[in-house]
C-alpha cells in the first residue's frame, strides 16, 4: 500500500485558545497539546495535534496534523487548504458560525467524489470538510 501522499499539515493561528475552542466544538474532537520539537522553540511555538491513529498513519487514509502559534507564521487566507474527513459535511459546516467562523460554502456535491463545504476558522484561514 502506497503512504498517503499529505503525510503532515499545520495550521498557523494567531490565537491559539480560540483557535482550538473552534476547531473543538466545530470537529466534535478533543485536541491535545505536544511538546515544541526543541527546549528553544519552546517559548516560540505552541502546536496542539488533532486526533490520529500515529501508530497506523502511514497505512490508514487521512493526515495527521496540528494547530501552531508559532513566531513569523501567520494565520489567514491564501494558503494550503485542508479538507476534514467527516460523515455528513453538513453536520461540521452547521456548526461553524456559532464558534465564531465564517460559512463560505454550504454543503455541495462535487460529481462521483462526494460533498464538501467550505468555512472560514476564527484565524481568517479558509477550511474544508469533506463526505461521500
Amino acid at each position: 500500500m502506497k503512504p498517503n501522499a499529505v503525510v503532515w499539515f499545520e495550521i498557523y493561528v494567531e490565537d491559539i485558545e480560540r483557535a482550538k475552542t473552534f476547531y473543538e466544538a466545530v470537529l466534535n474532537v478533543t485536541l491535545e497539546k505536544m511538546a515544541p520539537p526543541t527546549e528553544e522553540m519552546g517559548s516560540e511555538m505552541e502546536m496542539w495535534t488533532f486526533p490520529s491513529d500515529q501508530e497506523n498513519a502511514m497505512n490508514s487514509y487521512g493526515a495527521c496534523g496540528m494547530l501552531v502559534k508559532m513566531e513569523g507564521f501567520s494565520a489567514g487566507s491564501g494558503g494550503t487548504l485542508v479538507y476534514f474527513s467527516c460523515e455528513d459535511c453538513a453536520v461540521e459546516a452547521s456548526r461553524v458560525t456559532q464558534n465564531g467562523g465564517v460559512l463560505i460554502q454550504e454543503k455541495m456535491q462535487i460529481g462521483d467524489h462526494g460533498f464538501i463545504s467550505l468555512a472560514q476558522d476564527t484565524e481568517g484561514n479558509m477550511i474544508g470538510f469533506h463526505s461521500k
